[in-house]
This record gives structure tokens, sequence and C-alpha cells, in this order.
């Protein structure tokens, strides 16, 4: 289930809401947005994090290119090459 796909939530949604659309802790969901891996804005006087609702689905979506992009390149024949294995995606 998406987050489009939560009629109750709004367009903006709180770091505890994106967690729970995410699965993960709130703290683990605070840091994708602290880091900016997640594009979210501060609301109010209090300066609370909302994350949009399509934000979080082009964030879902990057994420799955880039396990794709990962898993086509463990299956190619340059994965083997040392020299070509270093890097943080790998």
């Amino acid at each position: 289930m998406t987050a489009a796909d939560r009629p109750d939530l709004g367009r903006f949604l709180t770091v505890a809401e994106t967690a729970e659309v995410l699965r993960v802790s709130v703290t683990q969901a605070y840091g994708l947005v602290r880091t900016g891996e997640l594009p979210a804005i501060r609301i109010g006087a209090a300066r609370h994090w909302r994350v949009e609702r399509a934000e979080l689905e082009a964030f879902i979506q990057s994420r799955y290119e880039e396990e794709r992009r990962i898993a086509n390149w463990h299956q190619s024949e340059f994965a083997i090459v040392p020299e070509l294995r270093q890097g943080p995606l790998l």
C-alpha cells in the first residue's frame, strides 16, 4: 500500500506517519529528513517537519530504481573487476 492509497492521510504527512508508511522507526524517518535524502519542509511556529505524499512516493520509486541498478550491476560482467567494485553502493 502506498501513501497515495491512504485517503485518511492528507497531502502532508508527519514524520511518524511517514515512518508508518515506510515501516521504519520514527528515528530512521527523521534521519532521512534531516540528511535531505527525503525532502521535507518545516511548518508552523513549532517548525514541525512535514513530508509531502508526492515526495514520499518519489523517494520510494527512487529507492526501487537504485536497487534495480545495483542488481543489474552485480549481474554484469564488470562486477568481477576489483577496481570497479569500490564505491558506496556496492
